[in-house]
């Protein structure tokens, strides 16, 4: 039981996650909400604890044989730390609630990445996981599909997301009547906005981040009939996204993955996916699933556009609403670290502080957040930690590796890490990887 218990919570994990956020606005609409719904909700930390605390029983120790494993523990002390100092010390203006969110936000990846740590994969395990992975990339693309061209956004706008997201997440989004604004392409055109690939995510960011990962541990497998279609379908899934950070992502993963197995088709398939990337984004405003705006959300939109004039509506543009936020918030968030460096404490720094109605003293990049709740020390750990972790899986595991330095990229403009699959799977993966836990395979390329 000690050895089944955390491999079969691993898969749990990788289907599961990829299911939450839509269950959980599912339940939100058939009446379960409020404390009964973050009892539900809480499933995938359950069974993250007790499939960590089964290996701890097991292994009867933490493994600390690599930096990697020191640096986590010495970050997730940090962690603590600013968790019991006073808000006061620091000037922050957390509560007990985001603090607590907070917490639970930074150290879940470390409990993960000691998860993996424990773990070891049999074949059969591997296998199964394997195909977990893909299973789970090619569903959510088939799912994502149907949904942006046969159902209606309305739907969406009566179901229980908006309610998921604002009333239970504390996550308001007014523009798109409750539902996220990054659902829609705003094309500058009133009369068709398209629609992105959300998926069972219910968001094209984590859908597009998650999709990146499954492709390029396809990519790194030998070719076969399957992994070929399975890749091909993963990508559709992707460009649907429109996610232009993951589009540079896996082209930088795939280089990464090209330098590792020294192979040339990785590095082919990173130029060949920028050039269809780049062409595609141009002809998703034509070709994309148009959808409408109501009477009140063009208010809202039009009220937005004159609080931010000389915005392009050029998607390729560094000027672009989406961009600039992204480039805005960056930079927002470096100055309140480097002029705040010792932190505010926990829960003063992106979505803790959105839901628990705290002002945000850095939001959107993983790197600033942690910054702003746990000061340039607790950055530095962080850092190190992911520095650390890239170091044991070069020399392991090609896939992982890409994939990591993929989410580190992504991670700077991008909260990367809440992202539940990533904080949970992908850290996981890597512990396991470092272990030395992943069976042989000879259908990954080496």
């Amino acid at each position: 039981m000690t050895e089944r218990l955390p491999r079969i919570a691993l898969v749990v994990l990788v289907v599961g996650l990829a299911a939450h956020n839509l269950a959980m606005a599912e339940l939100w609409d058939l009446g379960v909400r409020g404390a009964s719904l973050d009892v539900v909700a809480a499933w995938k930390d359950v069974l993250l604890a007790a499939a960590l605390a089964v290996a701890i029983l097991g292994a009867r120790s933490l493994p600390v044989r690599y930096w990697a494993d020191r640096l986590a523990l010495v970050y997730a002390g940090l962690v603590v730390l600013y968790w019991l100092l006073p808000q006061s010390w620091l000037h922050g203006a957390a509560t007990q609630r985001g603090q607590l969110f907070a917490a639970r936000h930074a150290l879940i990846p470390v409990a993960a990445y000691f998860l993996g740590r424990l773990l070891v994969l049999t074949p059969v395990a591997w296998r199964r996981l394997s195909l977990a992975l893909v299973g789970v990339a090619v569903a959510v693309t088939a799912w994502g599909l149907v949904d942006v061209y046969l159902v209606p956004l309305q739907w969406w706008r009566d179901s229980g997301v908006p309610g998921w997201f604002g009333e239970q997440l504390g996550l308001v989004y007014r523009g798109l009547s409750g539902l996220p604004e990054n659902w829609v392409l705003n094309t500058g055109d009133e009369e068709n906005p398209i629609r992105r690939l959300t998926s069972t995510f219910l968001s094209p960011l984590a859908t597009a981040y998650v999709l990146v990962i499954v492709l390029l541990f396809l990519v790194a497998r030998r070719r076969t009939g399957w992994t070929v279609a399975a890749a091909g379908v993963a990508y559709v899934g992707l460009l649907w996204t429109h996610t232009r950070a993951a589009y540079l992502a896996l082209a930088l993963g795939l280089v990464v993955l090209g330098i590792a197995q020294r192979r040339a088709l990785p590095v082919v398939l990173a130029v060949a996916s920028l050039i269809v990337g780049v062409g595609f984004v141009k002809a998703f405003p034509h070709i994309g699933p148009s959808t409408s705006y109501t009477r009140a959300e063009l208010v809202i939109l039009r009220a937005q556009g004159q609080q931010s004039p000389g915005v392009s509506d050029d998607p390729l543009s560094a000027g672009d609403a989406s961009t600039s936020s992204h480039l805005s918030s960056l930079r927002d968030g470096i100055r309140t670290v480097a002029r705040h460096p010792q932190g505010f404490g926990l829960g003063n720094a992106g979505a803790s502080a959105s839901r628990t109605g705290v002002e945000i003293k850095a939001g959107e990049s993983t790197y600033t957040e942690v910054g702003a709740d746990t000061g340039v020390l607790g950055l530095m750990a962080f850092c190190a930690w992911l520095v650390a972790i890239l170091v044991a899986l070069w020399r392991r595991s090609a896939w992982l590796s890409a994939a990591w330095v993929a989410m580190l990229a992504i991670g700077v403009q991008t909260d990367v890490i809440g992202v539940h699959w990533i904080a949970y799977v992908l850290f996981a993966l890597a512990g396991v990887a470092i272990g030395g836990g992943l069976p042989d395979d000879d259908a990954v390329v080496t």
